[in-house]
């Protein structure tokens, strides 16, 4: 159970690596004897969705860098994951920079003195559409799950938004939470 009082599969996600540590999924997947892996599919500049601009707070000409990817289950695709930055925070670091990044953004972002203290999540599912269908191999039936996290730093400034857009089929998520104090 993290201090938050709350865990879930996602906690691993928030926390920085230590040099050298794999990325939360790689090790998660290698935990259960898979193989975890994330392909880049770009980093732009972008004006975000709607929602996501609101989340950053992000006014009508703001923009935000966004990093896309696939993960991948064993050469299987899984997942699209793309994460958005306010320009302030992600500008002239390695989160605007079309690489990989040692640890994951996560861990740059703690470098750079962000760090979660509060994080938010939604959970929506909806029919998949034909971009995703092509991008996870799905047919024109199947669903995704969409998990939508928020993380904002103790000041409350929230520093990245992603979107999870994930193959449904056989995915769980699972949450707990501790309500008061231990007598």
């Amino acid at each position: 159970m993290s201090d938050t009082g709350w865990a879930d599969i996602s906690a691993p996600y928030l926390r920085p690596r230590r040099p050298g540590d794999p990325d939360a999924w790689t090790a998660e997947a290698a935990a259960h004897g898979h193989v975890g892996t994330n392909e880049l599919r770009g980093v732009e500049k972008v004006r975000p969705p709607q929602a996501v601009a609101d989340a950053l707070r992000l006014g009508p000409e703001d923009t935000a860098i966004v990093r896309r990817r696939l993960v991948l289950l064993d050469g299987r695709p899984t997942e699209l994951a793309d994460s958005y930055y306010p320009l302030g925070i992600a500008g002239g670091t390695r989160l605007a920079e079309a690489r990989k990044i040692p640890g994951g953004a996560v861990t740059l972002l703690a470098e750079l003195g962000y760090r979660p203290r509060k994080v938010e999540e939604r959970v929506a599912a909806r029919p998949s559409t034909e971009p995703e269908q092509a991008a996870l191999d799905l047919g024109p039936q199947d669903w995704v799950l969409v998990l939508t996290r928020v993380s904002r730093t103790s000041a409350g400034t929230p520093y990245e938004v992603s979107v999870m857009t994930m193959v449904a089929d056989g995915r769980e998520l699972r949450y707990e939470m501790t309500i008061g104090k231990e007598t």
